[in-house]
C-alpha cells in the first residue's frame, strides 16, 4: 500500500465534488491548486471559485498561480512534496508539473475518450444527440487528453436532457470514478490502455458566440439539440426582429412539435399562452427566453407584457 500526498488541481463546483470525496474519504490532500480570484459583478469585487471556497472551509492548503511555469509556483509546488496529482475541470499543465510527482498525473474528463476531447465535453455530447456519454479517467501526457486511460463510466443522455442535468450526473459519478482510480493507484493494481486513435473521434470545441447561435434552417432536432446542449450555461441565442426591434435573445428550454407546414422558415406564431418558431418539417416550442437586460423568463411571463407582430421572426 502507497503513502498518497496528493495535490488536487480544479476550479469550478465540477472539480468540488471530487475534492470533497477524497476529503471524506480521508486521503491526505497535502495542496489544492486553483485559478486566481477574478473581479466580478458591479464592483468588480474579487471572486473566488468554488474549489477555493471549498479547501478554505476545511483548512487545505491553497495555490493560486498565474502561470504555471513560474519558478516561484514550481519551488512551491515541490515543497509540498506531493507523489500523486490528479485533475479535474483546471487547465492545461506544462510537462514540468504533469511529470512531478512519482505516480504521475492523472485527470478526470466528462466524456468517453478518445471522443470528445477538449473544452465542453458535456455540451458537445447533447449538441450532437448522442444517447450515452460518460467519464474517463487517464494520466496526462504532452497532448490534450490523449493520455493512457485507467477507467471509464457509461452515462444514458435523456432525450430531453440539459447539459447543466447531465454536468450534475457526471459531477457525482466523476468523483466516485476518482477515489476508485486513487484506490487502485494506491493498492498497485492501477491498469492502463492506450486510447484508440480513430478517424471520426469527435471533438468537444471551446464554445463561443459564433457556435453557440442557432441556425433555424437546421432540421428541427439539430435545433432542439443544441438548445438543450447549451442550457442553462452558455446559452443558445439568435436575433428577435419584431416591429422596431432588432434583440439578440437566450433561449433556455423548448420543445419540439413535428408538423408539416408552409411558413418561411423563423416565422413567429404566438398566442396569449404559446410562442413557436417555423422550422423545416415543424415548430420548436419556446418554455424560456431571456431578453436583453432582462432576467430569464417563462413565456407566458412574457407574453403577458410583449407583444409579437404578424411578420416577427427569429435569425
Amino acid at each position: 500500500m502507497k503513502d498518497l500526498r496528493i495535490v488536487f488541481m480544479g476550479t469550478p463546483d465540477f472539480a468540488v465534488a471530487t475534492l470533497k470525496t477524497l476529503v471524506e474519504n480521508d486521503y491526505n490532500i497535502v495542496g489544492v491548486i486553483t485559478a486566481p480570484d477574478k473581479p466580478a459583478g458591479r464592483g468588480r469585487k474579487l471572486n473566488e471559485s468554488a474549489v477555493k471556497q471549498y479547501a478554505k472551509s476545511k483548512a487545505l492548503t491553497i495555490l493560486q498561480p498565474t502561470n504555471l511555469k513560474n519558478e516561484g509556483f514550481l519551488d512551491e509546488l515541490k515543497a509540498l512534496k506531493a507523489n500523486l496529482q490528479i485533475v479535474v475541470a483546471f487547465r492545461m499543465l506544462p510537462k514540468v508539473v504533469w511529470q512531478m510527482p512519482e505516480y504521475g498525473t492523472f485527470n478526470l474528463h466528462a466524456s468517453l475518450l478518445p471522443s470528445y476531447r477538449g473544452a465542453a465535453p458535456i455540451n458537445w455530447a447533447i449538441i450532437n444527440g448522442e444517447t450515452k456519454t460518460g467519464v474517463s479517467t487517464f494520466f496526462i501526457d504532452e497532448k490534450i487528453d490523449t493520455g493512457d486511460m485507467i477507467l471509464q463510466e457509461t452515462v444514458d443522455i435523456k432525450p430531453d436532457e440539459n447539459a447543466g442535468t447531465l454536468h450534475d450526473t457526471l459531477m457525482e459519478i466523476g468523483s466516485k470514478l476518482v477515489l476508485k482510480t486513487v484506490g487502485s493507484i494506491k493498492d498497485g493494481t492501477v491498469e492502463t490502455v492506450p486510447q484508440t486513435e480513430t478517424k471520426d473521434i469527435k471533438t468537444a470545441y471551446k464554445l463561443n458566440k459564433d457556435n453557440c447561435k442557432i441556425d433555424w434552417k437546421e432540421p428541427i432536432d439539430n435545433i432542439y439539440n443544441h438548445i438543450r446542449g447549451l442550457s442553462p450555461y452558455p446559452a443558445a441565442w439568435c436575433t428577435l426582429i419584431n416591429n422596431e426591434d432588432t434583440l439578440d435573445v437566450k433561449l433556455y428550454n423548448v420543445e419540439k412539435e413535428l408538423e408539416p407546414h408552409k411558413l418561411e422558415i423563423g416565422s413567429i406564431i404566438s398566442t396569449k399562452k404559446e410562442l413557436k418558431v417555423a422550422v423545416t418539417n415543424g415548430y420548436i416550442i419556446i418554455k424560456e427566453i431571456k431578453l436583453p437586460g432582462k432576467r430569464t423568463m417563462d413565456v407566458k411571463s412574457l407574453l403577458n407584457g410583449y407583444a409579437f407582430n404578424e411578420n416577427a421572426k427569429m435569425l
